[in-house]
């Protein structure tokens, strides 16, 4: 229904002054002044608190954080917290959340929490042998292991399996590999299983006869998979000249085009990670030992492709899907360190890792389409180069309402370079 000719339109969130957006989430998410204030980098993380953190600390360092819009995971509305540098990203996932939205939002499931340690033994007199020696006690290495943290055995976390491969490499000759697979609970894990593995290594030394190296978790997660699916209603596809039909065969050419090609799929799957990635950061999580997961994960064909699929359904429909790793906590380390990580998961209503696993996914998915439905229409820059125009205004040295007068004028005349934003500097 049309508003009422005197009743205003509703100011759209990102038309809001700063102040009044955070004052919004606040709101809607019942958000503390604190937990705001963490949020807007007025009290977020310390120098004092960074010194406990890292060594050799001297301050701390800002990222823009935004907020994604539209989103429905699950059935349920979600603001999704997002810190990135990039221009266009936040934007480009909201809109395509919205899209999604009108099919039923995203679907996403998350495997149990369960991760994978591993134990490289060297040096056995026969591997066959000694690998069947640590089979035979399995029983007793996982009972073994179950004791060692005794929060995460009360939590039914814990030892699911134990598994063991011989390998051979020129420079070692043969060895054993011991993977432990064990459930983390809500913990991204590195911590735990690092711990049980070394607690159980003199153990597995004695029973295989070799010597222990490496033990080490393994980030190629591919036990605790996240996966998300979302549909796209034909109708809601139709973007300025290209009609619905032509726009949702771009995408999908777009996506075949990175799907047979690693130099097409990198950049592919990195326009995912823009999406994934922030809101890893944004939680404090770790975002490198996610980005190794997805890549390892991409190629474990024994060849690179992408980690998304497009398609049509029977009705003509755009149909995505993703599937990754996601080995995420909310519990323990820098996320229950960081106060705007703390603030973060709270704002996106999280009770579970696996519930911010379906979140990331999601995200990751919306942002995988931002970039294919930009590249298969107009082309990846003219969105983005109008976002990046203000940072090209910012610095030419532009401030307050020159910023945008600059980056409006810069954008009507096709020309975006910090050339040209000086030129128009000097004429104001």
């Amino acid at each position: 229904m049309a508003p009422h000719p005197t009743e205003k339109e509703p100011v759209r969130f990102y038309n809001l002054p700063l102040d009044e957006r955070l004052k919004r989430i606040g709101e809607q998410a019942g958000l503390t002044p604190d937990e705001l204030a963490a949020l807007s980098g007025a009290a977020g993380l310390q120098p004092e608190g960074a010194d406990h953190m890292v060594e050799n600390a001297v301050g701390v360092f800002g990222l823009p954080l935004g907020i994604a819009q539209n989103f429905v995971v699950n059935g349920q509305g979600v603001l999704v917290p997002m810190v990135i540098e990039e221009p266009s990203v936040v934007a480009g996932a909201s809109f395509m959340a919205k899209l999604a939205r009108a099919g039923g939002g995203f679907s996403a499931t998350a495997d149990e929490p369960v991760m994978i340690g591993q134990m490289q033994v060297l040096d056995t007199p026969n591997p066959h042998a000694a690998r069947l020696r640590i089979l035979e006690h399995k029983a007793e290495l996982m009972s073994e292991a179950a004791e060692i943290d005794p929060v995460l055995k009360k939590l039914n976390g814990g030892p699911r399996d134990l598994e063991v491969r011989i390998l051979e490499h020129p420079a070692t000759g043969p060895f054993l590999v011991l993977h432990l697979i064990f459930d983390v609970r809500d913990a991204m894990g590195a911590n735990v299983i690092n711990t049980v593995l070394e607690r159980l290594a003199p153990h597995v030394a004695a029973i295989s006869g070799g010597r222990v190296l490496l033990r080490i978790l393994s980030n190629l997660a591919d036990r605790r998979l996240a996966r998300v699916r979302c549909t796209i209603p034909l109708a809601e596809l139709k973007f300025g000249e290209y009609s619905s039909e032509l726009l949702r065969d771009n995408i999908i050419a777009a996506w075949a085009f990175a799907d047979a090609d690693p130099y097409r799929a990198a950049t592919h799957n990195k326009g995912i990670m823009n999406g994934v990635d922030a809101v890893v950061i944004a939680t404090a999580n770790d975002w490198r030992a996610i980005e190794a997961g997805a890549h390892a994960y991409a190629a474990r064909s024994g060849r690179y492709i992408s980690l998304s699929t497009w398609g049509k359904d029977a009705a003509g429909n755009l149909v995505g899907t993703l599937e990754m790793p996601m080995a995420v906590g909310i519990v323990g380390g820098a996320t229950r360190v960081h106060p705007a990580a703390r603030a973060a998961l709270k704002l996106m209503g999280i009770q579970s890792a696996s519930q911010l696993a379906e979140i990331i996914v999601s995200v990751g998915l919306a942002q995988n389409l931002a970039a294919l439905r930009a590249l298969a229409s107009e082309g990846i820059q003219k969105g983005h180069m109008a976002l990046h125009a203000r940072q090209i205004a910012i610095a030419a040295g532009a401030t307050g309402e020159r910023v945008e007068q600059i980056a409006n004028q810069m954008v009507a005349e096709g020309h975006v370079h910090i050339t040209r934003a000086e030129e128009l500097m000097k004429g104001m």
